[in-house]
């Protein structure tokens, strides 16, 4: 049932057939408003729709769309405008994920990652922002990254296109100051509990998992829609962000030599052995999309990393010492 006396509005999520989209998803249909979902795939959609339907949704419309394609975001928007003539919130959540140096990623890979988190969200306020502003109200939140505002090892291209929505908000912001009612809003999470991660394109050593500290889509997604509100300022998601943006600007000489190594720890999985492929950058992959990534305790993975680093480092000093002894 609705947990509010106000009238239905309309909500759109992007990203939202996983991870923080589909959370976002669940917390507005509990509200008893207008969903707009949008996402690639056409069968885990289906799945988030029937969720939000049993959760109290006022109503459901499954939007399947690469955002990374104008045409199809052009199409969705008219699509949710012809049926409600009204677009509230906008939630921008919509991303992927490539692990490996600039020069190992495939160049489809690394430009994917590109077009789908900084040129989806390019073409996402294209359409949706004039329906704002000729409303004169609404709300666009983007959801971003702690990497935004960092660099880390193995993760050009998310860093890259997370620092440039985190630009391209600020130009959104000077651009629409002549519709005070069209707010443009900007949350930052770090490690989060999502699909993301096993669903990376990986062409480096390590596979991905969630830097500690771990929250849960569900806690994001919470801030983005109070965000969207007015009930919360943007911005980081953590304490921990905060610490990490500090060492990066004000320590950069110590932040260098430490990001590899803590990285490799707090933010890789050395446990698995790591097969080269594109993950689900360059299409959906229905099957492995889902509300948490079930990554487990950091704290326990960051242990069993430090013991896998630690028995290669003796294996590989092993077969150095052999080596030179010949």
């Amino acid at each position: 049932m609705p947990t509010h006396a106000r009238p239905p509005r309309v909500v759109l999520v992007t990203g939202a057939s996983s991870g923080i989209g589909e959370a976002a998803a669940h917390r507005v249909a509990r509200q008893g408003d207008h969903l707009a979902l949008l996402a690639r795939g056409r069968g885990a959609l289906d799945r988030v729709a029937h969720a939000c339907d049993a959760l109290g949704a006022a109503s459901t419309t499954v939007l399947p769309a690469d955002i990374s394609r104008d045409d199809e975001v052009e199409a969705a928007v008219a699509a949710v405008m012809a049926q409600h003539g009204w677009i509230d919130t906008v939630i921008g959540s919509a991303g992927v994920v490539a692990y490996g140096r600039v020069e190992d990623v495939p160049a489809e890979v690394f430009d994917q990652v590109v077009a789908t988190n900084l040129l989806g969200s390019v073409n996402l306020a294209r359409h949706v922002l004039p329906v704002l502003r000729t409303q004169g109200a609404g709300n666009l939140v983007l959801v971003g990254s702690v990497i935004g505002h960092i660099a880390v090892p193995d993760m050009a291209a998310y860093v890259v296109s997370k620092w440039g929505v985190r630009a391209l908000v600020r130009q959104l912001r000077v651009d629409n100051r002549d519709r005070p009612g069209v707010r443009i809003e900007y949350v930052a999470p770090g490690g989060v509990d999502t699909p993301i991660y096993r669903q990376a394109a990986t062409y480096g050593d390590a596979a991905g998992r969630p830097p500690f500290p771990v929250t849960t889509p569900e806690r994001v997604a919470g801030r983005a829609l109070a965000v969207a509100d007015g009930r919360r300022s943007g911005g980081q998601v953590g304490l921990a962000n905060q610490v990490m943006r500090l060492g990066f600007i004000a320590l950069p000489w110590a932040y260098d030599r430490l990001v590899g190594p803590l990285f490799a720890v707090a933010a890789q999985d050395q446990t698995v052995d790591v097969a080269p492929g594109p993950g689900n950058v360059l299409r959906s992959r229905d099957e492995h999309n889902g509300l948490r990534g079930g990554h487990g305790n950091a704290l326990l993975a960051i242990g069993a990393n430090a013991v896998a680093l630690a028995r290669r480092r003796v294996r590989e000093t092993g077969v150095s010492r052999s080596s030179s002894g010949r």
